[in-house]
């Protein structure tokens, strides 16, 4: 379990997971979603990570696991550590560095 509490982990996630769960679940139909990321197995970790925080974001904070609650820490690490990298000067709209961050339930330009 992530040293942080599940209050703060909770609120972390409510600012930063910005995509709805239908939102989420339609990018990662797309082929920009499939295009980036790391992947042995033919899927991405962050597009795996997507498909699991549509299922996190569909569930009553009452009912999380501790396995979705350590996901949960997992992305808003993710999604901050990418945040501070700063994304592209130029066309962000159709970066990796957007596309990536949208895997894991962000999208920077609805902040």
């Amino acid at each position: 379990m992530s040293s942080k509490s599940k209050e703060t982990i909770w609120d972390e996630w409510c600012d930063l997971v910005n995509m709805a769960p239908q939102e989420l679940e339609d990018w990662l139909k797309t082929d920009e979603s499939k295009s980036v990321g790391d992947s042995d197995s033919g899927e991405s970790t962050g597009h795996a990570s997507g498909r699991r925080i549509v299922e996190i974001k569909r569930t009553n904070k009452d009912a999380l696991t501790d396995d979705q609650w350590d996901h949960m820490a997992k992305v808003v690490g993710y999604v901050k550590r990418h945040l501070s990298q700063g994304g592209p000067d130029n066309d962000v709209a159709h970066s990796d560095w957007r596309y990536s961050l949208m895997n894991w339930g962000h999208d920077p330009l609805e902040d």
